[in-house]
C-alpha cells in the first residue's frame, strides 16, 4: 500500500508539472511572443510602445530615416559627446558587445543618437563614434527632431545651459534599446549590465528572430 501510494503521488505531482508547463508554452504561443523567454526587462506598456519613426542627420551630413537606420538588429544608445564619463563608458560597452557578436558571426550594429545638437554636429558625432567602432552611427538633428525622438523611446533629457552655453552638461537616461528591423523595441539594457551580458542577451533575441 505505501509504494502505491507513493506511485499516485509521483505520477500526479508529474501530470501537474506537464500541464503548468504546458499551460507556459500554450500561454507563450498564444501571446504571439517569439521573444518572451528572453526578456529581462518589463515596462508599463509594454516595449512595443517604444520607439518612433523620425527623419535625422546623420554623422555623414546625410538625412536619414527610421528605415533606413534600422535595418539590421541595433543597441541604440542616447547620450552626448561632452559627457564626461558615463556616455563615453557606455559607448564603448555597447561598441564592445557588438564586437563579440560579430565574432559570433552575429551582425549587430550600434548606434548613438544625442541629447545635445547644438554641440553635437555631424562632425562632432563622427569624431566621437569613431572612437569606439568604425561602422557606428552619430544621428543629429533640429531641437525639435531630438525632443521628438527621444520622447518616441521615453529617454527623459533636461539641458542645464541657462547659466553656460559651452560647458553645460546634460542629465539623461543610460538605457541602451534594442532596436530589431522594422523599428521595433524588444527590449533595453541598463548600464550595470556587461559587455559579455549584453552580447548574450541580444544573441537570444536573434535565435528567436531567425
Amino acid at each position: 500500500m505505501p509504494d502505491r501510494k507513493m506511485l499516485l503521488i509521483t505520477g500526479t505531482v508529474a501530470a501537474v508539472t506537464l500541464l503548468i508547463a504546458g499551460g507556459a508554452y500554450v500561454f507563450v504561443q498564444q501571446s504571439g511572443d517569439r521573444f518572451a523567454q528572453c526578456r529581462a526587462s518589463t515596462v508599463a506598456g509594454g516595449l512595443d510602445s517604444f520607439g518612433t519613426d523620425f527623419t535625422l542627420t546623420r554623422d555623414d551630413g546625410q538625412r536619414v530615416t527610421a528605415d533606413e537606420v534600422f535595418t539590421r538588429p541595433t543597441l541604440l544608445y542616447f547620450g552626448y559627446t561632452f559627457c564626461p564619463d558615463v556616455c563615453p563608458l557606455d559607448t564603448a560597452r555597447n561598441a564592445e558587445a557588438q564586437a563579440l557578436l560579430a565574432e559570433q558571426g552575429r551582425d549587430v550594429q550600434t548606434v548613438f543618437i544625442t541629447v545635445d545638437p547644438a554641440r553635437d554636429t555631424p562632425q562632432v558625432l563622427a569624431d566621437f563614434t569613431d572612437l569606439f567602432s568604425d561602422d557606428m552611427i552619430g544621428l543629429t538633428g533640429s531641437t525639435q527632431e531630438i525632443a521628438a525622438v527621444n520622447k518616441g523611446w521615453r529617454n527623459y533629457f533636461k539641458l542645464h545651459d541657462d547659466q553656460d552655453d559651452e560647458y553645460y552638461l546634460v542629465d539623461h537616461m543610460t538605457h541602451t534599446y534594442l532596436v530589431m528591423p522594422g523599428n521595433r523595441t524588444v527590449e533595453f539594457f541598463r548600464r550595470e549590465v556587461t559587455p559579455q551580458q549584453m552580447a548574450e542577451g541580444v544573441g537570444c533575441f536573434l535565435d528567436a528572430a531567425s
